[in-house]
């Protein structure tokens, strides 16, 4: 991608005030939907996300997501500078954060760090924009209702991609049963709207060089705080301290087993859609392992 750097550096002076001179932009890897930049000037680092103009919106939205992130604390996240775009290109700037390794108690600091954060609260389930999870929209209207939210805006939406996407009869057979079940398969459990990250899964989580919690790149909005948590157990990483130090913060309600695999089903179903069929399987499993909850 052949960028214009000048853009780009005019905002950055203007919202900071500075006469910031980076030297040669430096790519950062990690990241498969945009490009990424370390630009330092010797004394000051920012990390720049860049990608088509036509993604602002995705930027604007992940900003947003950062600054409600950061006002509800406690962890950390990376303060945001700036987005914007030239007509050619989009992108968002970062504070750029040097990362280190979680020390002894790091894990536990994070499980209590994100059951304060989950005690920040709205009145309805959704959100104030829509945003996305990682390409695939993710629609945030407001509800009272969170069963329905999660089978229309949720699960029924990324069941309605794939069929769409051509994954097979079966899948949406059982993703309409499971839909159709969710009053009784969520029972009398009755979340409160908390804010979440909405995306939190290892490669989200960073420790600074003290060892003390970060999180990045989300997919903002109020919903059940399982959500997270579920999210942390998918693909691992996070140890027995952390969970233990988030159950002593605030106890999870019975039958969350359950729900996590239900909240994970969402998420199996976005890499169904976003990666392909090597997903089909375990999405199909997830949705067996439900049914049969309540069969």
């Amino acid at each position: 991608m052949l960028i214009d750097w000048i853009p780009l550096l005019d905002q950055i002076r203007a919202e900071t005030g500075t006469a910031f001179d980076p030297d040669q932009p430096q790519p950062v890897g990690g990241g498969c939907i945009n490009e990424s930049y370390r630009l330092s000037d010797g004394c000051d680092a920012l990390f720049v996300k860049i990608n088509r103009a036509d993604r602002l919106s995705d930027f604007m939205n992940e900003a947003a997501g950062l600054e409600a992130l950061r006002d509800a604390g406690p962890v950390r996240v990376p303060e945001t500078i700036c987005a914007g775009n030239d007509g050619e290109h989009a992108w968002l700037v970062l504070e750029y954060v040097v990362l280190g390794h979680p020390r002894q108690n790091s894990e536990t600091l994070f499980g209590d760090q994100l059951a304060t954060l989950h005690r920040s609260t709205g009145d309805c389930f959704g959100w104030t924009r829509d945003n996305a999870l990682g390409t695939t929209p993710q629609h945030n209207p407001s509800s009272k209702d969170w069963v329905a939210f999660w089978s229309e805006h949720r699960l029924g939406f990324q069941l309605e991609l794939a069929s769409s996407r051509g994954f097979g009869a079966r899948l949406a057979d059982r993703g309409a049963r499971l839909r159709d079940a969710l009053p009784q398969l969520i029972g009398g459990h009755h979340p409160v709207p908390s804010l979440l990250h909405g995306d939190l899964w290892s490669g989200n989580i960073g420790y600074d060089v003290e060892g003390r919690p970060l999180i990045y790149d989300p997919a903002s909005y109020y919903g059940d705080r399982e959500a997270d948590l579920a999210m942390t157990e998918l693909f691992g990483g996070l140890g027995r301290e952390f969970y233990a130090a988030y159950q002593d913060a605030w106890p999870l309600d019975d039958g969350y087993p359950v729900r996590r695999t239900l909240y994970n089903l969402y998420h199996i179903l976005n890499h169904l859609n976003l990666f392909g069929a090597g997903y089909l399987s375990q999405a199909e499993s997830m949705l067996d392992r439900l049914l049969a909850e309540i069969s």
